[in-house]
Order: C-alpha cells, then sequence, then structure tokens
C-alpha cells in the first residue's frame, strides 16, 4: 500500500492535511466498526483496510497535534493472537548502511515512506502475513527504484513466502518465488544460501 492507495482508501485526494485524513478515518471508522457490523466481514476487512492506511499516513504526513494525541485517536481493532513464528529462518530483514546508488539522496517524505515500510514490513513477515509483505515492499521498489536495502527487503520477502508455500506443498508456485529472491538479490550470500537450502528441501521432500 503507498500513498497514493491510502488516500483513496480514506476518500481523500492526494496531499490531504493531517487534520482531513483524521477527520475521514473517524467518520469511516465509525461506519464499518466491526462492533457495529459483528456479522459483516467484508466491514471488518474494511475496516483493517482503513486502520491500515491511517496508521500509514501518520508517519508521512506532518502532524499538527502531538504524536500522543494521534495515538489516542486511533481505534483499535480486535484480532486473535496471532501465533509466533518458529525460529526457522537465519536470513533477516536489517537496517544495514547500504552503498549509496542514487545520484541524489532520498527526499524527506521518500525516507520517511522507507522507514515505515519497513517497520511494516518486519510486522507482516513476524505475523506470517507473505502476501501483503511482498505487495508492500514491491510498490515500495517502485516508488524508490534502484535502493539496494529495499531490493534486499523484496528479496527476503520472496524466499520467506516461497517457504511456505513449500510447507504447504504447493512446490511450483514455492520454486517460482525462491528464483525470484534469487533474481532480485543475487549477490546477497547469505539470502542465496537460505534458498539453496530451501531448493534442497523440496528435492528431498517432494
Amino acid at each position: 500500500m503507498n500513498v497514493t492507495n491510502c488516500y483513496q482508501v480514506l476518500g481523500l485526494q492526494e496531499g490531504a492535511s493531517f487534520r482531513e485524513i483524521k477527520a475521514s478515518y473517524r467518520r469511516l471508522a465509525r461506519r464499518y466498526h466491526p462492533d457495529v457490523n459483528s456479522s459483516d466481514g467484508q466491514a471488518r476487512d474494511k475496516f483493517i483496510e482503513l486502520t491500515e492506511a491511517y496508521k500509514f499516513l501518520l508517519s508521512v504526513v506532518p502532524p499538527d497535534v502531538e504524536v500522543s494525541t494521534v495515538e489516542r485517536t486511533t481505534v483499535s481493532v480486535k484480532e486473535s493472537p496471532q501465533p509466533p513464528p518458529p525460529p526457522e529462518a537465519k536470513v533477516k530483514v536489517t537496517r544495514k548502511r547500504p552503498r549509496v546508488d542514487f545520484v541524489n539522496p532520498l527526499s524527506e517524505v521518500d525516507q520517511k515512506l522507507k522507514d515505515s515500510s519497513y517497520r511494516q514490513l518486519q510486522q507482516f513477515l513476524q505475523e506470517r502475513r507473505f502476501p501483503r509483505a511482498i505487495a508492500l515492499v514491491e510498490g515500495l521498489a517502485q516508488r524508490i527504484p534502484g535502493d539496494r536495502e529495499v531490493r534486499q527487503w523484496q528479496a527476503i520477502a520472496y524466499q520467506r513466502w516461497g517457504r511456505h508455500l513449500a510447507k504447504e506443498r504447493q512446490v511450483e508456485k514455492a520454486r517460482a518465488y525462491l528464483k525470484k529472491a534469487l533474481k532480485t538479490d543475487p549477490h546477497n550470500r547469505s539470502l542465496g544460501a537460505e534458498v539453496e537450502r530451501d531448493f534442497r528441501h523440496l528435492e528431498r521432500i517432494y
């Protein structure tokens, strides 16, 4: 989900002010809140999408109130707790200082977008919401093309999804995403070793 999509989800024009974002979120959250639509699964999904878009915009739009006030206004989503992921993958999404690939540095907006996307990506991977993680990092790669750090995150998301698909016995799809991981970040030796291990696991079992 990129900035443009977030504004669209909240029914706003791109560039709307913080107060407009806040007002639109409150109005739509009341309409789609699970407590109001307890039997409507689509309303609950819409509410989750609204909340994610709202939180995303908070990280890139300069607020006109203190952060503590913003956090108190956010409507919480009651979800069943996710089981902790098994300690299986050794490849981690990290924030190492990358070699500079840009002629010009990132703008302040793009840097905030990158930082907030990193935090959200970590959460998606931890919760094993791999399609969401891939959609997020692919959108970021389109917004900031050529960034080595973003490319690394993208490859790791592909590898995690490929490993999960292997466990679900979706062998061909698993192979496809593992290959995408290698192609996306071919010089990442740590990732390459993990992908090769995943391929050997596929060959032994299937």
